[in-house]
């Protein structure tokens, strides 16, 4: 999912009245797991879900309320209702929600985190809950990296921090969790949810032609930080690409060389012609990218494939991991089709990844 937490500082200053609400715990079945956020101005749903349904429509109500009194809250549901209750959930669980009703509050933090998405540093959003009943919650939130600690009490940040590591170590972006911390004072309940965002993966597209295009809009679509390359400004402006986040005009294959390639990188070659589709590949092979595929039919790929071999450029076992022909085999025919196999594809790995 795209950082939600970036959102609320998109719309900080345009007049909403944000209330963000977090799975912060389950019991047996529920509609989403812990971790999922959904924002509202007021009554009306932004972005992201927690569930969606009955859940969401009775969180979405809350929040309408929440955003007019501001009072934050921590709500529990249970959904292991009678299936002759038309007006309640029968997934068999109970799904706990905080309803964070200021979340503008924590503005700063929200801009260190997106400075770490722009350098690519992932990180910890830190959230303290302070219980005092079900309608009276702090909230209190910090950023934390491998390499920026936040200003938090010890007695926390020496229970946090090794679990902090341990989330940032197993590198995996649904690593949520909640950590109860015991206080002396048992008139309230403490607890901190840790929360990894990482940045998007990034889609890196040599060729910004039909393909390239369509390509770059369902990326933005699926979560990922989109690049097109191309060497013809016609084609590579942000006009042709309005959903591409960068837009590079260069030779193909110099500007792919500079691309950092790391396992979260996916690279697609959609070029307009056999040698700039080589000279795309050359820089990929032997590289740590997380994907990287070519389109060509297998008459064009074999071609390519022997001369990759004769000419030192690659080892059968670095063309083995080459996804070409590219994309999933749904028959496809038209631009957007083709386009829909290589983005399945790209889910296909991106999930088996995670």
């Amino acid at each position: 999912m795209k950082n939600i937490y970036l959102k609320i500082l998109e719309l900080q200053h345009a007049g909403y009245q944000l209330v963000l609400a977090t799975v912060a715990g389950s019991i047996g079945s529920t509609p989403q797991k812990p971790g999922s956020s959904a924002l509202f101005d007021g009554g009306r749903l932004i972005a992201g879900t927690v569930g969606g349904g009955l859940v969401e429509n009775r969180v979405q109500n809350l929040a309408q309320t929440r955003s007019l009194t501001k009072e934050s809250c921590y709500i529990k549901i249970q959904l292991n209702n009678n299936i002759s209750d038309k007006e309640a959930a029968i997934c068999g669980g109970e799904i706990s929600v905080l309803m964070d009703a200021n979340p503008e509050k924590y503005l700063p933090v929200l801009e260190e985190i997106k400075e770490s998405m722009a350098e690519r540093i992932p990180g910890i959003l830190i959230t303290m809950v302070t219980v005092f009943s079900e309608d009276k919650v702090i909230v209190d939130r910090y950023w934390m990296t491998n390499i920026k600690k936040p200003y938090l009490a010890f007695r926390y940040l020496n229970r946090i921090e090794p679990e902090v590591k341990n989330i940032l170590a197993a590198a995996d972006p649904e690593d949520f969790r909640q950590i109860k911390i015991a206080l002396p004072d048992k008139k309230r309940l403490t607890f901190f949810l840790l929360e990894p965002v990482f940045p998007l993966p990034q889609l890196v597209v040599a060729g910004a032609g039909h393909i390239g295009k369509a390509l770059s809009h369902l990326g933005k679509m699926l979560d990922f930080e989109v690049t097109i390359i191309d060497d013809r400004q016609e084609y590579a402006n942000s006009d042709n690409l309005p959903d591409a986040d960068h837009v590079i005009v260069q030779d193909i294959g110099e500007a792919v060389e500079k691309i950092e390639k790391k396992g979260d990188t996916f690279i697609v070659i959609v070029t307009r012609g056999h040698n700039d589709d080589a000279k795309a590949l050359k820089p990929c092979i032997g590289s740590d990218a997380g994907y990287v595929g070519m389109i060509g039919s297998k008459g064009k790929v074999a071609k390519m494939h022997a001369e990759f071999i004769q000419q030192g450029w690659a080892t059968e076992e670095q063309w083995e991991r080459i996804y070409s022909p590219i994309g999933l085999d749904i028959k496809s025919k038209t631009v957007e089709e083709i386009a829909i196999s290589i983005a399945a594809q790209l889910v296909q790995v991106r999930n088996r990844k995670r």
